[in-house]
């Protein structure tokens, strides 16, 4: 459920790469990956693609909080060579994220398997009965006075995946509607969470391309 959805309009699209084979944008914070059920939900990052490139198609996605690289393939046989290497794992990614508290540990994982938590939905929860295995790498980039800023490294991209580890380690992600709580949750006016770089195969040349967008906090 979403209410009062007002997704940034300024840039409306940012685009951080174009061929004839793929499209790499990044996306704001506050705008959907896919149109919602409600017609009032219907302005999201394919939506704006494809007022431009009316063949774009979505290979994975964001959550509507996250901002950051978000890959597009252009044609159906990109789709399916762009789709694949998702699924195997065998992209590169990493996202930046500032989280409440001092988070004392260096570097570190989270091997913790994730279902969804059904009377809250769409939130997710730690279940080592019925979740499936979720496994998050983390370094810490910074210390704040109230904050600690890393880098995670998701293995496996499960729905909220770096959300709910963060919170199982006592370190919410600052701004997160869903999981954060009076300080953490007032912290910052959008969830602190930003793709930074994804590394993929081109779907032509097979030449692996790096994408990097900065954090915009």
């Amino acid at each position: 459920m979403l209410l009062n959805y007002a997704p940034p309009l300024d840039p409306y699209l940012h685009i951080l790469y174009q061929d004839d084979d793929m499209l790499v944008i990044n996306k704001p914070s506050g705008l959907l990956t896919v149109p919602g059920k409600d017609p009032k939900h219907a302005d999201c990052a394919i939506a704006r693609v494809n007022r431009v490139f009316p063949t774009a198609r979505i290979v994975h996605r964001l959550d509507m909080a996250t901002s950051g690289v978000l890959c597009l393939a252009m044609h159906k046989e990109a789709h399916r060579f762009l789709s694949i290497q998702f699924q195997d794992r065998l992209t590169n990614k990493y996202y930046i994220a500032r989280v409440h508290g001092k988070l004392a540990q260096p570097t570190g994982s989270v091997d913790l398997p994730l279902t969804c938590d059904w009377p809250n939905r769409p939130k997710q929860m730690v279940c080592h009965e019925s979740g499936k295995p979720s496994l998050t790498h983390f370094e810490v980039l910074a210390h704040e006075a109230a904050a600690t800023r890393v880098k995670l490294t998701p293995i496996t991209g499960r729905s909220h995946q770096l959300r709910v580890h963060m919170l199982s380690l006592g370190h919410v992600i600052l701004g997160d509607r869903l999981y954060a709580k009076d300080e953490a949750l007032a912290a910052a006016n959008r969830l602190q969470l930003h793709a930074e770089m994804l590394q993929i195969a081109h779907p032509r040349t097979e030449e692996m391309m790096t994408f990097t967008t900065p954090a915009p906090f």
